[in-house]
């Protein structure tokens, strides 16, 4: 019975279009996937909606520019770029965001818009109005043969690199200690400090966490895209539909989301170019519409 299957799979994977489809598809749904899930775990923790993630991610992209162009090396722009955002992230959330955790979500929307058009100011100051571009890896730059098709071995990258993350991410929030020093701050923090936790520097380092993960998608996007002003915009939009369609707060659901959009996007660039924003409003409004709490159950911010 399997070897009939195969009999009838294999020569979809032999046609070219199919083949890129899955592996543009794959690669999308991981990068969005380490950018909702900064996303996802911030409101989790904090119940923050961070408009400013964006901004985090494109900020990320120009330090990765800034370090290949100053050594050479897009590894250690990979390596140092995200921690770099990690501690501006750090940083905002001491001097700014924890002022308002306590206020209406209004306070927190104009708080975090406002960053947004600091951020924006400041990169422009910095690097200008011109287009940037990294360079891809040298021994990532060509294709690689895969089912009698040729892939970009970059996206294969991009798919290995993301799946890793997504299992490191997973076995940090749901297997370890700080996991549930995360969960135990989110639920319940009077009782957290009663049992000596220090909530306050554990929601500083969840906001690190989360900027260094919209860094770390910048980075890795940076030789896929120019490197632009606004870019944090187009891609903000696609990470608050993988938010609510997965689930507020829900890393499963950010996961399985982020596979769901990226996999449709890239089906409907390929074959239905006019249809792909359709397409991607009609996963979400039907979302809405069947289960508006997201597709995963709603079972602690952080779960």
């Amino acid at each position: 019975m399997a070897a009939d299957y195969w009999f009838v799979v294999y020569p979809l994977f032999r046609d070219i279009a199919v083949m890129s489809t899955i592996i543009i598809g794959l690669s999308l749904s991981f990068l969005l996937f380490l950018l909702s899930a900064g996303l996802t775990l911030i409101f989790g923790m904090l119940g923050v909606i961070n408009f400013a993630h964006g901004a985090l991610y494109m900020l990320g992209a120009y330090t990765s520019f800034q370090i290949v162009q100053m050594t050479g090396s897009f590894w250690l722009g990979l390596l140092f770029a995200p921690v770099i955002i990690a501690g501006l992230g750090a940083l905002i959330e001491i001097l700014a965001l924890k002022r308002v955790y306590s206020r209406d979500h209004i306070f927190q929307l104009l708080l975090t818009f406002g960053l947004i058009l600091v951020i924006d100011d400041a990169t422009k100051l910095i690097w200008g109005l011109d287009y940037k571009q990294v360079p891809t890896p040298d021994f990532l730059s060509g294709p690689v043969s895969l089912f009698g098709s040729q892939i970009s071995s970059y996206r294969l990258f991009v798919i290995g690199f993301g799946a890793a993350v997504s299992f490191g991410l997973f076995v940090l929030l749901d297997r370890s200690k700080w996991g549930m020093i995360i969960r135990a701050a989110s639920s319940d923090p009077d009782m957290a400090r009663t049992l000596g936790i220090d909530v306050n520097r554990v929601r500083t380092g969840v906001f690190a966490l989360g900027s260094y993960l919209a860094a770390l998608g910048g980075v890795i996007a940076a030789p896929l895209v120019p490197i632009e002003l606004g870019m944090g915009f187009s891609v903000i939009i696609d990470c608050f539909i993988v938010v609510i369609i997965g689930g507020l707060g829900n890393i499963r659901g950010a996961i399985f989301a982020s596979l769901l959009l990226g996999m449709t996007r890239a089906a409907g660039y390929t074959y239905a170019t006019e249809w792909v924003e359709l397409l991607t409003f009609a996963l979400l409004i039907g979302t809405l519409m069947f289960r508006p709490a997201g597709l995963f159950s709603y079972k602690g911010r952080t779960a």
